[in-house]
């Protein structure tokens, strides 16, 4: 960003996340939330992990490279991705969610904007929603999340997995998005839900172009101020392949480093698909001085 929005901020970062069953405390590191992509089709390991046994083995590696929580989700959010149908995503994710809660006590979410799948989830024993449509794409998931006293994820989206990247346009794309996620957030607190509860998420690649995802990665701090919990998930997103000018490029490295930046604006969680990586760079980023928190 060319400049500030917020001229004369003084960010509050928030140092917990209640979630359904336990307080979640955020220290000046970020956590890490590893993804489990039970899918055929999204954008980085559509897969690789659609057998339950694989994706619960997979989730375990990641809890044993240091994972702090773990994503599971059964329906691909890639640009122009089709939707899944109710039972398909129900048969994905629920024996994962199900043997995953018998053999970790990391706190599993479940990324899904469908309120029956969420509800099975939480059920089989996850802690976390994690909506995409910033729980306003299914009627029952609000009250589901009122009920249930899960934590609760909003993200930022223009338009839909299948329109998203169709010209996304924006005055101003952190302003945009940061009034987008205060009046999310205000709407979870009139229905009931606990400012404690809720997480936020600007949504990267998720109806952004290029520039705008640089822009909004430089400007996560300026998102503190609305007392919440910041989550990013940049991880091996296209935007990464075009800075090193080639979209074929293996980007690890790059999300590495765009973690580092990420962490220097104390964003409290990261997820990502590789965290080993990214932790032991973080862990020699802090050591040598490098956080900003």
């Amino acid at each position: 960003m060319k400049e500030s929005f917020f001229p004369n901020r003084q960010p509050h970062r928030a140092t917990q996340w209640q979630l359904r069953t336990r307080m979640l405390a955020l220290p000046a590191l970020p956590l890490w939330m590893g993804i489990v992509n039970v899918t055929p089709d999204s954008f980085s390991d559509g897969g690789k992990y659609l057998d339950s046994g694989r994706a619960v083995d997979q989730g375990l590696a990641l809890v044993e490279q240091g994972a702090d929580l773990l994503d599971i989700g059964g329906e691909s959010t890639r640009p122009y991705s089709d939707p899944v149908a109710l039972e398909e995503e129900l048969r994905r994710v629920i024996p994962v969610v199900e043997r995953l809660v018998g053999e970790t006590d990391c706190p599993l979410s479940i990324d899904t904007s469908k309120a029956a799948v969420a509800r099975a989830a939480i059920d089989a024993g996850a802690e976390i929603i994690n909506d995409v449509t910033g729980l306003s794409g299914d009627l029952e998931m609000l009250p589901l999340a009122v009920e249930t006293g899960a934590g609760v994820c909003v993200m930022h989206m223009q338009g839909t997995p299948q329109t998203m990247q169709d010209t996304p346009t924006y005055e101003n794309v952190a302003a945009d998005i940061h009034r987008y996620l205060r009046e999310r957030r205000d709407a979870l607190l009139e229905a009931g839900i606990e400012r404690e509860r809720i997480c936020l998420d600007p949504g990267i690649g998720f109806g952004k172009t290029h520039e705008q995802n640089l822009d909004l990665m430089e400007a996560c701090e300026t998102f503190h101020d609305l007392g919440s919990p910041l989550l990013v998930g940049h991880s091996r997103k296209g935007f990464l392949g075009k800075i090193l000018g080639n979209s074929e490029a293996d980007s690890a490295s790059a999300t590495v480093g765009a973690a580092l930046a990420l962490a220097r604006q104390g964003v409290q969680i990261i997820r990502v698909h590789d965290v080993r990586p990214v932790r032991e760079a973080m862990l020699a980023f802090a050591a040598s001085g490098g956080l900003n928190v």
